[in-house]
């Protein structure tokens, strides 16, 4: 018996520079009704045209009945599809979209069209006994979400869909 799964998180992303981030940073603030976090660079790429401790993307996490309409207006985009390659061994899954419009936010020509990636972290109650500062403890292997029932539960919650080839 599976016990029952919640959406922990759902990260949305977005990986551009410069004034092209500040208006995908609008978009995420949009959609998930949170301030977008930022991550710098490293270090210089100059074939990619970067600087270190330059800003490079925008994200946000999302938990609850937030994340989980996110996340139905983002499979909603995919029609419910996702290869079986996007889903991780440890029970989690992630899928892009390339235009932020599908999602049902208005177009604004000040800002333009992005495309972002979703990235969803399944876990079942209990899990934070692993992370926590206070006695931390092993997690034992029936607790943990596993890549067949994270795809179960993809295909039961969305009434999804697995394909074998990538779309």
């Amino acid at each position: 018996v599976v016990s029952t799964q919640s959406t922990g998180s759902s990260g949305i992303n977005a990986e551009y520079g410069g004034d092209r981030l500040t208006r995908a940073s609008k978009v995420l603030e949009q959609l998930s009704g949170q301030e977008p976090c930022f991550s710098k660079a490293r270090y210089t790429v100059r074939s990619f045209g970067i600087r270190r401790n330059e800003k490079i993307s925008c994200w946000c996490t999302v938990r609850g009945a937030k994340a989980e309409e996110i996340l139905e207006r983002g499979l909603k985009v995919k029609e419910y599809e996702l290869w079986r390659g996007c889903f991780s061994e440890e029970g989690n899954f992630g899928f892009g979209i390339d235009e932020h419009i599908d999602l049902g936010i208005k177009y604004d020509p000040s800002i333009g069209i992005y495309g972002m990636d979703f990235y969803v972290v399944l876990s079942r109650p209990g899990y934070r006994v692993r992370y926590r500062r206070k006695q931390k403890a092993r997690l034992g292997t029936q607790h943990k979400v596993t890549k067949e029932e994270a795809q179960k539960w993809f295909q039961t919650k969305f009434d999804g869909i697995l394909t074998n080839k990538k779309n």
